[in-house]
């Protein structure tokens, strides 16, 4: 939806294609794609891992989060990396610089897993993660405390708040962030246990969900006189970075998210 006609605003006659493939045919998968000469491709569950063997390097932010999302052909090398968290730092730039800032994460999962990487490698010097289940909020924390504050020069602080109840955000919060499946279609009506009481107009909140892409936390946070990241924006940023790294130019993210738009119907 927003691929194709980025490569067609480019003056590029390039396609990309959707192609499952089962978990015992992923390093067949991998040779044809150098066999066929392909200048990059994403890959989602379950190979986001899997496929980090039968590459020939990463980068930072995919060696440090050990998942992959995105890989780019270099020099006849297939390079892995995760652009998942990098849509949402490069937003976010459009709005605020990271560097200083204090962020609170609702999820620990994939997407809250790339944000906080992403967000710590950008200058973030505070994080929160609030999650209900402790083992895995604590494993991000662990994430987050060890390797990731090392690449970044030990300045990290991190905590993990057990998400007991309606969350009240602190008031030297800058920047908030959904990154749950709370709210995405078809549960259009599920709301996060927030306090948008507590949230104030210097924050930015941001919403990881493209669908529907005004959630009850985008409307919430825009109330209230937030500035707001939609998933769309999130989403069109990813692709943006995807694109780039294959190509080598950049495309019209205005194209790319009208695509998005008429998908979704926003």
């Amino acid at each position: 939806a927003m691929i194709e006609p980025a490569f067609r605003a480019l003056g590029l006659d390039w396609r990309y294609l959707t192609l499952e493939v089962r978990p015992e045919d992923l390093p067949a998968a991998l040779a044809g794609a150098r066999a066929f000469g392909f200048k990059g491709f994403n890959c989602t569950i379950p190979h986001k891992v899997a496929v980090i063997e039968h590459l020939d390097g990463l980068g930072e932010s995919a060696k440090l989060m050990g998942a992959v999302n995105c890989v780019v052909e270099r020099d006849g090398k297939l390079v892995g990396e995760n652009t998942d968290g990098k849509g949402f730092v490069s937003s976010l730039r459009e709005i605020a610089d990271p560097a200083g800032k204090s962020c609170v994460i609702f999820g620990a999962g994939g997407a809250a897993r790339a944000i906080s990487v992403e967000m710590a490698l950008a200058g973030c010097v505070k994080v929160t993660i609030v999650n209900r289940s402790s083992e895995r909020g604590s494993e991000l924390r662990e994430l987050l405390v060890g390797d990731v504050n090392a690449a970044c020069g030990g300045a990290l602080e991190v905590d993990f708040v057990p998400w007991d109840g309606t969350y009240e955000i602190p008031a030297d919060t800058d920047v908030v962030i959904n990154a749950t499946s709370i709210g995405l279609y078809p549960d259009v009506d599920a709301r996060i246990a927030l306090d948008t009481e507590t949230l104030t107009p210097a924050m930015v909140v941001a919403d990881v969900i493209p669908s529907p892409p005004e959630t009850h936390v985008v409307r919430d946070a825009r109330a209230r006189g937030c500035k707001v990241i939609d998933g769309l924006g999130m989403l069109v940023a990813q692709g943006v970075i995807g694109i780039e790294s294959w190509t080598g130019q950049p495309p019209d993210a205005a194209v790319m998210r009208g695509g998005l738009e008429e998908v979704f119907g926003a």
